[in-house]
């Protein structure tokens, strides 16, 4: 009975990284995305249902549009098999608890798409914060005994972030970072935002030395690195942090 709802969770998976992809394409440019049909970004070719396939597509058409034969990103296909690959293992990791899976698979999907805005414009979307507050409310609600969880790990590392970014004026952290934070933490809590920041923090430090030894300038995009570390969170957080205590005898 497992296989069947496996099966298609990772369908879905991949139906939703194909939207993820649209996301990532048009909201650095202002485009509208709920009624415009999808299209070739370069010649406009209006897309066929069988052009629009995950991954399948790609590889069937060889990466080229049909229309204009322009190269097409393997963004597309790598999108869309990532997101369905994390939805499926969302769903085995919280198997049963249905809520659980929604939220975090939706969860997922707004950090891949965050994740790729910011590393390539350095501005992380108000909509995806916005989209990932909701999913915060929707945990909120549905274990309100444990409210104080929640709206504890809202505030705590996003006022300490805001701080950072007034006083820098920006330059040290953006209102991006703030925003998601708050938003992350209103959904995993306050235990799981502090690894999350972490992780976040400390990938971001090594990843980003090795990058500049290679070319790269200064500047950083956190968010990808912070969603990086909110993912890590959502999945094996409350088992890292139990492990913790527990070798302390906590």
């Amino acid at each position: 009975m497992e296989l069947p709802i496996y099966i298609l969770i990772l369908l879905l998976g991949l139906c939703v990284g194909s939207f993820c992809n649209v996301l990532i394409y048009r909201i650095p440019l202002g485009e509208e995305f709920v009624k415009t049909s999808s299209h070739c970004m370069t010649c406009g070719h209006p897309l066929a249902w069988y052009e629009l396939i995950p991954v399948v597509s790609w590889l069937v058409q060889k990466g080229k549009c049909r229309a204009c034969g322009v190269r097409l990103s393997p963004q597309y296909p790598i999108v869309e098999a990532v997101n369905g690959i994390m939805w499926l293992l969302t769903a085995v990791l919280f198997w049963g608890d249905w809520l659980t899976v929604a939220l975090y698979c939706s969860l997922f999907s707004l950090l891949l798409v965050l994740s790729v805005v910011d590393w390539r414009t350095y501005i992380i979307p108000n909509g995806i914060n916005l989209a990932i507050l909701l999913l915060g409310v929707v945990r909120l609600i549905s274990d309100f005994g444990n409210w104080p969880t929640y709206l504890i790990g809202m505030a705590s590392v996003s006022l300490v972030f805001l701080l950072l970014h007034m006083l820098t004026g920006g330059n040290g952290l953006g209102m991006g970072d703030v925003k998601l934070v708050a938003a992350a933490g209103l959904l995993l809590g306050w235990q799981n935002m502090i690894l999350s920041v972490l992780v976040g923090s400390v990938s971001g430090a090594i990843i980003h030395s090795i990058r500049m030894k290679h070319g790269a300038g200064h500047k950083l995009a956190f968010g990808p690195y912070l969603a990086a570390g909110i993912w890590l969170s959502a999945l094996v957080g409350q088992p890292l942090i139990n492990a913790y205590l527990g070798f302390f005898g906590l």
